[in-house]
This record gives C-alpha cells, sequence and structure tokens, in this order.
C-alpha cells in the first residue's frame, strides 16, 4: 500500500512539473499589447471613468485585439472593453452616443469591414481609464 502510495505522489509530481514550468515562462506581448505599451511609456494609470468628454473631430484610434484609445491632451484614455477580440483595425466604428459630448460605457459600437461594408461585430465598452504622464520628483 505505501509503495502504490509513493508511485501515486511521484507521478502526480511529474505531471505536475511541466505545469508549473509553463507558468513561468514569460508570454510575449501581441503587436496590439506592445503598440499600447509604447503609446502608455511614461505615464501611469488613474482611477477609471464610467463616461469620458469627447470635442470635436478626435476620434478613437483603435489598437487590433487589444483596446480603444482616445487622446485628450496629455492623457490617454484606454477602454480594454469586454470584447478585445472584436478590436480591427481593418473596421470601421458606427458608436450610437447617448450624451453628444460624452463617450460612455454604456454607449453602443458596432463594426463593419472596411472592403465590403460589411457588418463584422459589436463591441460592448468597459471603463475608460486614464494614462498620465509620470509626475518626476
Amino acid at each position: 500500500m505505501l509503495k502504490r502510495l509513493v508511485l501515486t505522489a511521484a507521478a502526480i509530481g511529474a505531471l505536475a512539473a511541466p505545469v508549473a514550468a509553463q507558468a513561468e515562462d514569460p508570454v510575449a506581448p501581441t503587436r496590439g499589447e506592445a503598440k499600447l505599451a509604447k503609446m502608455l511609456e511614461g505615464r501611469v494609470a488613474g482611477e477609471p471613468e464610467r463616461c469620458i468628454r469627447t470635442f470635436g473631430s478626435k476620434s478613437l484610434t483603435q489598437i487590433d485585439n487589444t483596446a480603444l484609445v482616445y487622446k485628450d491632451g496629455d492623457t490617454v484614455w484606454v477602454n480594454y472593453t469586454n470584447s478585445p477580440n472584436s478590436i480591427d483595425d481593418g473596421d470601421y466604428l458606427v458608436i450610437k452616443k447617448f450624451d453628444a459630448t460624452s463617450l460612455c460605457r454604456t454607449d453602443q459600437i458596432t463594426t463593419y469591414s472596411r472592403t465590403g461594408n460589411f457588418f463584422s461585430g459589436v463591441i460592448f465598452l468597459d471603463d475608460f481609464v486614464p494614462y498620465r504622464k509620470a509626475e518626476e520628483g
């Protein structure tokens, strides 16, 4: 009985070793994550907000499979969305806003392909995270 218990423990240990090794391997960032990291370089995240003020003809930047970004002065607002895989810079966004001067997590965004003008998906917004330049000191 003791021999069987030792063999079972050894087998479990052997199976767990590759899983532990995989957890330690760093995962390379995707192209979109790398692009976003470069945009946010030297900035720190602030408190997320449900809505952001939007003015003029500034538009959202789509980062494939990663996030939507809105720049306002020194602040870069990032919405990681509930469906980042729906973000494709080959699509254009149609935004149904409920407030003309703000973009909120409750606004509706649908996507259409640029090449054939076909409906391609829906993006569900999350809170907007402000990134501002880190204070030196």
